[in-house]
């Protein structure tokens, strides 16, 4: 079962970083699923960054940034592996 976390807002390519606005809890280690109309896959969350600085876990309305392991794009879903 899936949860919606969160929506992609911006792609960093050089650093493979996607910028997520959440609409719940994430921590490092959760599973992940993000999809959109050109990328679908699942990864586990290896790191997370708020203003720049590494951090273990986010709350909802937090826009933070983490470490994608595909290209994702502008509107992409996130969801929680359950």
């Amino acid at each position: 079962m899936q949860t919606k976390i969160g929506t992609v807002t911006h792609y960093y390519p050089k650093i493979g970083v996607a910028a997520i606005v959440l609409k719940e809890h994430l921590a490092r280690g959760d599973c992940i699923h993000i999809h959109g109309p050109h990328e679908d896959f699942d990864q586990s969350v290896t790191s997370m960054e708020l203003e720049h600085t590494p951090i273990t876990e986010a709350d909802e309305g937090q826009d933070i940034g983490i470490k994608v392991i595909h290209r994702v794009h502008k509107g992409d879903v996130v969801c929680r592996e359950t």
